[in-house]
């Protein structure tokens, strides 16, 4: 679980985020939305400590960062991983070498070692038979498949994944959010999300922040969604023809 209470964060003397209080949960798709200029980004990457607050705490589990010594941090950073935007692949490296970076760079593994977790992360993401490919001979999709596998290779505690469906079509998109889901559920992972992705939100949002203007507008659940009435998260989620009609008619179906 992290908690982060009254976080703020300036920037040349403007204030993005202003004082921000929210609980992100283990074992569930923790997700940060907003419009853009909302302080979403700035968010999620004081989160992963690239920015430092101003004032406020983060906890990890109880531990609240900006208390730990240096090893102690050094400790934290090691149980986290990363799903980078566009994938961050070294494009030099096979998608064995990519995935095995971590176990590299922080662990004392064997090179057996290294290849049975690898195998088993390249497995659990559905790709059997990729391992000697570059980044370049496969899809987009794959790749973000191959992101996700580097960055649960080291068994993290803490999951970020930084707009991870963008660039993908619909159907691809929407299996990358079921893969999030269940490795989050699977290994009681805290996974924060940071997306503009509506169908995200309605297909696995088990717990929404909603950002606007720097400051936490809404919080809830992607079943809650359809019960508020608070404007910002109405304006925001259902811009499109589309959600309003599906709001409306669950709101219909459930007399609300």
């Amino acid at each position: 679980m992290i908690e982060v209470k009254d976080i703020r964060k300036s920037f040349d003397g403007h204030e993005v985020l202003k004082g921000i209080s929210a609980t992100f949960e283990a074992g569930k798709t923790n997700l940060i939305i907003g419009q853009s200029g909302s302080g979403k980004t700035v968010m999620l990457k004081t989160l992963l400590g690239i920015h430092q607050p101003d004032s406020g705490t983060i906890s990890f589990d109880g531990r609240i960062y900006s208390e730990l010594s240096k090893e102690e941090k050094r400790e934290i950073r090691t149980e986290i991983g990363m799903v980078f935007q566009g994938s961050a692949l070294f494009d030099s490296m096979t998608v064995e070498e990519n995935v095995g970076f971590p176990l590299r760079m922080f662990t004392n593994q064997t090179k057996a070692q290294m290849k049975e977790r690898v195998d088993f992360v390249l497995q659990r993401v559905n790709l059997v038979n990729a391992h000697h490919k570059m980044p370049s001979e496969i899809s987009g999709g794959m790749q973000k498949r191959v992101a996700i596998a580097r960055a649960i290779v080291n068994n993290p505690k803490y999951l970020f994944c930084d707009e991870p469906n963008s660039g993908l079509d619909p159907n691809t998109a929407m299996l990358m959010d079921e893969l999030i889901q269940e490795i989050t559920q699977e290994y009681n992972i805290t996974t924060v999300i940071n997306t503009h992705d509506m169908n995200s939100v309605m297909q696995i949002g088990d717990k929404i922040v909603f950002l606007k203007n720097g400051l936490k507008a809404w919080e809830g659940t992607k079943d809650e969604i359809f019960k508020t009435d608070n404007e910002a998260i109405v304006e925001f989620v259902y811009s499109s023809d589309l959600f309003r009609k599906v709001r409306d008619a669950v709101r219909k179906e459930h007399n609300l």
